[in-house]
């Protein structure tokens, strides 16, 4: 790695972090330059924390739902800079896209053979698009919510258009009665945009996800100098926070703290009580 690239890495990584000039360099020292690694390495060492700004990305693009007869569509769509996901040209492709996306619900095999309003197919108009802007444009992930169960919401955060955003959640849940209480869809769809949650329970986390927590919270207490005896007790308890944090229902409900989703369900429920059947969130360039 040439000096340059160590000096972009290191901005990067303390970007990410928050964490000093000098601890990034040994991690990336220790990593060979891997910034994911680096991250790990700097949570076990207990300098860097998890935290919302070790998911940054410089993906840029959109994030688009359709909504029609209760049948909801979303997709992302990624450019290199922002100033592209601005372009109109890209804007109005999107748009299309999305229309596309909502008939062939999300497949997005079928999508890219679909015909355009200019007589191209999806995958030979984003060729185009991409000789015409002079940037990388892909069409990355779909997702369909039928209505043929329970009641799907959705929520744009900081909305650049109608139904257009950075930032889109959508929620299905059962047990809801139109007119009587359908209003929280909504404020949980805006819920699971804020918090991040990655399951609706705590059964439901990735196991590799919770294996990988549990090592990096080990870790981060051995080097901390406390006893081994304790460390099992210490470590149960932040694994327990971890799955509460990152399970929906064991989540503190954004609008009030004293509060878990669960309960807000509860008190919310006519006759059957609601539960949530699935949900997604995207944001754009994340996990890329």
């Amino acid at each position: 790695m040439s000096g340059k690239e160590l000096l972009q890495n290191i901005k990067k990584l303390r970007e990410m972090t928050g964490v000093g000039f000098k601890d990034c360099k040994a991690a990336l020292d220790e990593t060979k330059g891997d910034i994911e690694k680096s991250i790990e390495y700097l949570r076990k060492k207990g300098i860097a924390k998890a935290s919302k700004k070790m998911s940054r990305t410089a993906s840029e693009g959109l994030a688009l739902v359709k909504e029609d007869k209760g049948q909801i569509s979303i997709i992302e769509i990624n450019s290199e800079t922002d100033f592209v996901a601005k372009n109109d040209d890209f804007i109005n492709f999107c748009k299309e896209i999305s229309n596309i996306n909502f008939l062939t619900k999300a497949n997005l095999d079928d999508l890219n053979n679909s015909k355009m309003k200019n007589g191209l197919l999806v995958k030979d108009s984003l060729v185009n698009l991409i000789a015409k802007i002079g940037e990388k444009i892909t069409i990355r992930r779909a997702k369909f919510f039928d209505n043929l169960k329970g009641m799907n919401f959705f929520y744009v955060h900081s909305a650049l258009e109608e139904n257009i955003g950075k930032i889109i959640s959508i929620v299905k849940l059962d047990g809801i009665v139109k007119g009587k209480n359908d209003n929280i869809g909504n404020k949980l769809a805006m819920h699971i945009a804020a918090s991040n949650p990655l399951a609706i329970d705590r059964e439901d986390i990735d196991k590799q996800i919770v294996d990988k927590e549990i090592e990096i919270i080990n870790a981060e207490i051995e080097n901390s100098g406390k006893p081994k005896q304790i460390v099992d007790k210490i470590s149960k308890g932040k694994i327990s926070k971890f799955l509460d944090d990152n399970s929906l229902l064991n989540q503190i409900w954004i609008m009030d703290p004293k509060k878990k989703v669960s309960q807000i369900l509860k008190e919310n429920s006519s006759g059957k009580e609601i539960s949530v059947i699935e949900f997604v969130k995207y944001k754009v360039g994340e996990g890329v």
